[in-house]
């Protein structure tokens, strides 16, 4: 039997990758260290997405301490953004979290090198992302 497929993004998408960044101790390990908190942008397309899209993350030594979507004037340490597109890519393993900063698939504001330092942990909150069952809102 297989799990039913959550919208991304929405509340229970959010709080379905919040469970999962809490039980998972790969996870856990490679963001042992890391104290920050992120809003992660879905840029308007004007085709599948016409407003900006945000959900906002608390991260906090391996653990998601709260997750929900974020309106406009929601603030955060870090902003990560990009397309929706870029985002699908993204948790097909076709675009890597840091080097997509590079590749221009994304946008991070906030300080780069603190982000450079956590690279195992972006992998794994990309790897935990993938790991939800999901539906995109163009399928």
């Amino acid at each position: 039997m297989s799990e039913e497929k959550l919208v991304f993004p929405s509340e229970e998408w959010i709080a379905k990758y919040m469970e999962a960044l809490n039980s998972s101790s790969a996870y856990e390990e490679a963001a042992k260290t890391w104290e920050g908190d992120f809003i992660f942008q879905i840029d308007a397309d004007g085709e599948i997405i016409k407003e900006p899209i945000r959900f906002y993350l608390d991260l906090w030594h391996g653990k998601c301490k709260a997750a929900r979507m974020a309106g406009p004037d929601d603030t955060a340490e870090f902003v990560y953004a990009g397309a929706y597109s870029s985002w699908k890519a993204l948790f097909a393993g076709k675009v890597h979290p840091i080097k997509g900063i590079m590749q221009r698939k994304f946008a991070l504001t906030g300080n780069y090198g603190k982000v450079m330092r956590a690279t195992k942990a972006a992998m794994e909150l990309v790897a935990t992302a993938a790991s939800i069952p999901t539906k995109f809102l163009d399928e």
